[in-house]
């Protein structure tokens, strides 16, 4: 029970950090945020940040859950292009939205006096110099697979290094406690799956999620482990083989409007309604901000609880 807070915890501290940002002053914060700077390497070479970061821009999913869980309120955060900021993180109201992940509003970062912003170079190649033409700016070089190291790195870049690395082996404990409270039940094929508003896809033990379920200790369906495959994050499943997802429990998923509307058609479609554990009621829907795009501690965390809730009998 100790660890199961852990999630909660994150939350909580998210919700404090923005309840305090209403009552400083952004000019203070800049005067004391000059002077003492560090150099952080990342995905795009080097940059010299302050020691102390004030005025926070993040562009990445990734990066707002690691500020938050991390006490630190973004100024300006970009979105994922099909959802507004993350629900899960609690009131996001006084962050001001900077465009997509795919496409951030330079005009609108610039206008936050921003004095380190984070983002993506999987995401934000193209618009780098721009960027750090407005303030340092710091790339990880991918996302999903290498969620754990971009945590630890953006959260050196946030001045919490020993912070972000307690908080990251706290969950892999937990991870580790809940595997090993399944007993044998560690061993059930857990199944990924997530409607796309042109696809339906499955995810491998490369993706975020599926990193979470191998921190656990527990099984995957034999095609979901993508065995050979050059990307094992995530692959294609047609309507018409929407059986053959296996797994003896599945968590699943949409991703927008659309992709809510696909879920709502094939979930309901006869192929559905035959898998096993559709038929034994261990299919269960989760929260797509959650465990596809949230991609970060906190994100994790809340994974854990999830698992905690339906496999734990």
């Amino acid at each position: 029970m100790r660890r199961r807070l852990l999630a909660s915890g994150l939350v909580s501290a998210c919700a404090l950090a923005l309840a305090a940002c209403g009552t400083s002053d952004p000019a203070t914060e800049r005067n004391d945020a000059e002077g003492e700077t560090r150099t952080i390497e990342h995905a795009m070479g080097t940059s010299e940040i302050p020691a102390e970061p004030q005025r926070v821009v993040v562009l990445d999913t990734d990066k707002i859950d690691t500020a938050l869980s991390l006490g630190i309120t973004p100024v300006g955060a970009a979105r994922a292009s099909e959802s507004e900021l993350p629900s899960y993180l609690g009131d996001l109201s006084g962050v001001t939205v900077v465009g997509t992940t795919a496409e951030p509003d330079l005009e609108a970062i610039e206008s936050l006096e921003p004095d380190l912003i984070l983002g993506s170079k999987f995401r934000q190649e193209a618009f780098y110099d721009e960027l750090n033409a407005i303030a340092p700016t710091v790339f990880t070089e991918l996302v999903g697979l290498t969620w754990k190291e971009n945590f630890l790195l953006d959260g050196d870049a946030l001045g919490k290094a020993d912070e972000a690395a307690q908080l990251l082996a706290d969950y892999e404990a937990r991870a580790g406690e809940i595997g090993a409270s399944l007993g044998e039940a560690v061993g059930t094929e857990v199944s990924l799956v997530r409607f796309m508003p042109d696809q339906i896809r499955y995810y491998g033990p490369d993706s975020f999620s599926g990193i979470v379920l191998g921190d656990t200790g527990l099984a995957r369906p034999e095609l979901q482990q993508l065995n050979g495959a050059e990307d094992r994050r995530f692959a294609e499943v047609s309507a018409e083989e929407i059986d053959t997802l296996g797994g003896d429990v599945i968590f699943y998923c949409a991703y927008g409007d659309d992709g809510d509307a696909q879920l709502a058609e094939y979930t309901s479609g006869e192929l559905w309604q035959s898998i096993p554990a559709v038929q034994s009621g261990a299919a269960h829907q989760v929260d797509d901000e959650i465990w596809m795009t949230g991609i970060g501690v906190s994100a994790a965390g809340l994974i854990l609880d999830d698992l905690e809730t339906y496999l734990s009998a």
